[in-house]
C-alpha cells in the first residue's frame, strides 16, 4: 500500500487537483492533500470535471470535519474537551463519538489491555526526535494516568475520573476516515476508486475492467524501497510499523508504538499489514499485532485475515 508521509501536522486542508482529460466515458480524478498530519489521497473514475470537483470537495470537506472533531491538537475539539475536563464532570457525546469509544472498548477487551485509548499520556515521557530512553521514574508517574477501566462512561456521557488523564482517538480516526470518505464516494455513485489516508487504504470498488488496484507494501528499513505489490479488489488494508517516529540507540530501535502496560515501546514486528473488509478493522488488527509483539502472529493466524508481518530479523510471514 501506498505509504505516504506527511511530517506535519495542518489544520487548513488543501487539495491538489489532478483530472485527466474527461470524455464520455469515464476517466481518473485524482485528489492530493493535507490532514491529520500526513499526505493523503483520493481517486477514482468519473464522467464530469465538475462532479468530480464537487465531489472531491464534499469528501475532503468531511476528512477536515473528523480532523476538527477528534484532533488532539486542537483545543475545540471533542478529545480535547474531554482531556480538559479530566478529574471534573462528564463531558456530552454524540453517536459519532460514542461508537469510536465502543469500538475502542471492544478493541481494549480484544487486545488484552494492550490497545488502549488511555496511554497516549505517555509520549509525554518519550520525545523521538532524542536518541534518549526516559528514566523508570519519568514513566511511572504516567502509567498512574493510564487505564481504560479507569473511564467512566455510561451512555452519551464520557468522564476521565483523574486529573492528568487523556484519551487519543489518534489510532483510529485516519482509518475511520478512509471508511467513511469511501461510502460517500460510493452512496453518490463512484464504483471504482479508493481513499488512502497514508497508507490507511479503502478501496471504492475495483478499476474499470474489474481491474484491482495494485497497493505497495513499503520496505520497513529502506527508504522508497518495496517490499511486496498486493491485488486488492475490494475492501481495505492498512499497516502498522516501527518506522514512522523512532529512534536507534545501542543497536535498539523504540519506536511510538508503546505497551500501556510497561510504558515502553514495542520491539518484535518492524511492520504489519492487514487485508480486511474495512480500514477501520485493518488498522486496528495490525496495531494489535504490533503491541502483542511475540504472540503478534498467533493473533494475526488466528485473526481470520490475511496479513504480511515482517519481523525484527526481517523475515517475512504471511497469510493470503
Amino acid at each position: 500500500m501506498s505509504a505516504l508521509d506527511g511530517k506535519r501536522f495542518l489544520r487548513q486542508v488543501t487539495a491538489e487537483v489532478k483530472i485527466k482529460e474527461l470524455k464520455p466515458v469515464m476517466d481518473t480524478a485524482h485528489f492530493g492533500f493535507q490532514a491529520m498530519g500526513c499526505a493523503c489521497e483520493i481517486l477514482f473514475y468519473c464522467s464530469s470535471k465538475n462532479e468530480a470537483i464537487a465531489l472531491a470537495e464534499k469528501a475532503i470537506g468531511e476528512v477536515r470535519r473528523l480532523e476538527c472533531k477528534y484532533s488532539r491538537y486542537l483545543p475545540e475539539s471533542i478529545v480535547s474537551r474531554i482531556n480538559a475536563a479530566a478529574g471534573n464532570e462528564a463531558v456530552a457525546c454524540d453517536d459519532e463519538t460514542l461508537f469510536l469509544i465502543q469500538y475502542a472498548d471492544t478493541l481494549f477487551e480484544k487486545s488484552g489491555g494492550l490497545f488502549d485509548i488511555t496511554s497516549g499520556v505517555l509520549r509525554k515521557a518519550w520525545d523521538f526526535s532524542k536518541s534518549e530512553v526516559p528514566a523508570y521514574e519519568m514513566i511511572a508517574p504516567l502509567l498512574d494516568l493510564t487505564g481504560w477501566k479507569k473511564v467512566e462512561w455510561k451512555a452519551h456521557a464520557f468522564r476521565l475520573p483523574i486529573s492528568g488523564m487523556q484519551i487519543d482517538l489518534g489510532g483510529m480516526v485516519k482509518e475511520y476516515a478512509a471508511d467513511h470518505v469511501a461510502r460517500l464516494l460510493y452512496e453518490s455513485g463512484i464504483r471504482h476508486g479508493y481513499v488512502n489516508m497514508s497508507g490507511d487504504i479503502k478501496v471504492v470498488g475495483p478499476k474499470p475492467g474489474d481491474e484491482p488496484w495494485t497497493m505497495i507494501v513499503r520496505h520497513p528499513r529502506q527508504k522508497d524501497a518495496v517490499i511486496s505489490t498486493i491485488p486488492v479488489y475490494c475492501g481495505a488494508m492498512a499497516t502498522s510499523g516501527d518506522y514512522e517516529r523512532y529512534f536507534d540507540l545501542d543497536g535498539k530501535r523504540y519506536c511510538h508504538i508503546i505497551n500501556p502496560k510497561t510504558g515502553y515501546p514495542v520491539s518484535a514486528w518492524q511492520s504489519v499489514t492487514v487485508a480486511a473488509p474495512t480500514a477501520l478493522g485493518a488498522g486496528s488488527c495490525a496495531t494489535i499485532a504490533m503491541l502483542k509483539e511475540d504472540v503478534g502472529l498467533d493473533f494475526l493466524d488466528t485473526s481470520g485475515m490475511n496479513f504480511l508481518a515482517i519481523d525484527l530479523k526481517g523475515k517475512l510471514h504471511h497469510k493470503n
